[in-house]
C-alpha cells in the first residue's frame, strides 16, 4: 500500500547520494532530502541551486566549505542514538564544499526559496531538545531546525526563509506522530500547507536489525495519499498531504526520523490539525508519566554555561495546539 510513497533503502539512490529526493522526483514544490556517505578523506561539491540547504552529520563530522569563504568545522557524532549534532546552514545560489578526514554520512535537508540567508554554524549545545507526550506516546524531538512556535519570540531558533526540519527518536514500543495529525491546507492561524520527507534509522539490538511502522490515510485534500510501511534504516516515506501517523517503535528498537518540510505558505510556520477520531488521547496525557528511558541523550553543554540537568522543556514556548510530532 502506498508503494510510491514508501522509499526503501537504495531505492532512492541516485550517483554519490544514497537518498536524492528532489521537488521533481516527489512531485511536489519545495521539500529535499540527500544523504550522503563519504569515505576516510572523501570529498564532495554540489551547488544549492534555487533552495537552502542544512548539512546535518548522521554519523562522522566534516568540514563544510562554502565559496564565499566560510568555512564551518561540524563535530557531528558518533550516529543519531548517540547525541545531539552541530550543523552548518548555507544558503540557495552557492557551493559548497563536504570533507571529512574519518569519514560518515551526513543529511542535507533542503527546501526551494526566495531569500538568499548567510551561510551559519549551529552548535550542538543550541539545539532545543524537548520530550512530548506521556506513556507509550513518549518521544524526544531534536528541534535543530524548527518553527518559531506561534506568539514565539521572532529571534527563537534557527532562521531558514522556508526549511522546516527536526529529529525524533521513540523508544521501543511507543508511538510518535501521534495522534494522527495534517498540514496539507492552507488555513491562516490554524492549518500550514507543507510538504514532508521522513528519513528513518532503527536501532539494533541483540544482533538484529529493527523495524518501524508508518501510517498515512487520506484526508480528502490533494493526492488521497494512503501508505501502511514497515520501515527499516535508510528507507523514506513521501507525504505530500494525508493524515499522518501513527510511526511505531518495535518493542526493544528505538525509531529515528528526520522529518523535512515546507510549503508554499507566506511565513514558515508548523500549524497542524489532529484527526477528530484521535485527537482525545492528548487529554490522557496529564494522568502518565514521561517514558523514563527518555531523553535518550542532551544536548551538550555550551563553554560556559552550567552542566545540564534534564531538558529544561518548560523554558521552551509552548508547542502548537495539535502538537504531534
Amino acid at each position: 500500500m502506498g508503494t510510491e510513497f514508501h522509499l526503501t533503502a537504495g531505492s532512492a539512490a541516485e550517483g554519490a547520494y544514497a537518498v536524492d529526493i528532489d521537488p521533481e522526483r516527489a512531485g511536489w514544490g519545495y521539500s529535499s532530502l540527500r544523504v550522503l556517505q563519504l569515505p576516510p578523506g572523501g570529498r564532495h561539491g554540489f551547488a544549492t541551486g534555487d533552495s537552502e540547504w542544512i548539512v546535518l552529520p548522521l554519523s562522522g563530522g566534516c568540514t563544510v566549505l562554502t565559496d564565499g569563504g566560510e568555512v564551518f568545522e561540524l563535530a557531528g557524532r558518533d550516529s543519531v542514538f548517540s547525541g545531539v549534532t552541530d550543523f552548518a546552514y548555507v544558503p540557495r545560489d552557492a557551493h559548497v564544499q563536504l570533507s571529512s578526514g574519518a569519514g560518515g554520512r551526513f543529511a542535507l535537508t533542503g527546501a526551494r526559496c526566495e531569500r538568499r540567508l548567510p551561510a551559519r554554524y549551529g552548535p550542538a549545545s543550541g539545539v532545543p531538545v524537548e520530550l512530548r507526550g506521556t506513556g507509550t506516546c513518549s518521544r524526544q524531538v531534536n528541534n535543530f531546525a524548527a518553527a518559531p512556535p506561534a506568539g514565539a519570540d521572532p529571534a527563537y531558533g534557527f532562521a531558514c526563509d522556508r526549511l522546516i526540519a527536526v529529529e525524533v527518536l521513540t523508544p521501543g514500543g511507543n508511538w510518535s506522530s501521534y495522534p494522527p495529525h495534517k498540514h496539507d491546507e492552507c488555513r491562516p492561524g490554524e492549518e500550514s500547507e507543507l510538504e514532508e520527507i521522513y528519513y528513518f534509522e532503527v536501532a539494533s539490538a541483540h544482533g538484529t536489525d529493527g523495524v518501524g511502522y508508518q501510517r498515512v490515510t487520506p484526508s480528502g485534500h490533494g493526492r488521497g495519499t494512503e501508505v501502511l510501511a514497515e520501515v527499516r534504516s535508510g528507507d523514506a516515506v513521501l507525504i505530500p498531504d494525508g493524515w499522518h501517523g501513527p510511526s511505531i517503535a518495535a518493542p526493544g528498537h528505538t525509531l529515528y526520523y528526520l522529518n523535512v518540510m515546507a510549503g508554499p505558505g507566506a511565513t514558515r510556520e508548523w500549524l497542524i490539525c489532529d484527526h477528530p477520531d484521535h485527537g482525545w488521547i492528548r487529554g490522557t496525557w496529564p494522568e502518565q508519566p514521561v517514558d523514563p528511558r527518555l531523553p535518550l541523550y542532551e544536548a551538550p553543554t555550551a563553554p560556559g554555561a552550567d552542566a545540564p540537568g534534564a531538558p529544561d522543556t518548560a523554558a521552551l514556548p509552548d508547542a502548537p495546539a495539535g502538537d504531534a510530532r
